[in-house]
């Protein structure tokens, strides 16, 4: 089951939630449910050519970029 992390448009508030199906989150701080998923940070390690290992995070290269991918900001 897929945790979703989600930015209150109303109220700013970030928080995760378990999303089933196509449940609609509310922010818990306010209950709006005008409110937009981020994109999640993500680490992983994978064995590159000559089995270097190689460390990696997902996130957005702007630090606070609320974009759902680095197309979507245009840096």
């Amino acid at each position: 089951m897929p945790i979703y992390e989600y930015r209150c448009e109303k109220c700013g508030h970030e928080f995760e939630q378990l999303v089933l199906g196509r449940e609609c989150p509310e922010c818990p701080t306010c209950q709006s449910e005008k409110v937009c998923r981020l994109m999640s940070s993500c680490g992983f390690v994978s064995k590159g050519a000559g089995g270097q290992t190689v460390s990696a995070s997902a996130g957005s290269s702007c630090g606070g970029c609320a974009a759902t991918s680095c197309a979507g900001c245009g840096h």
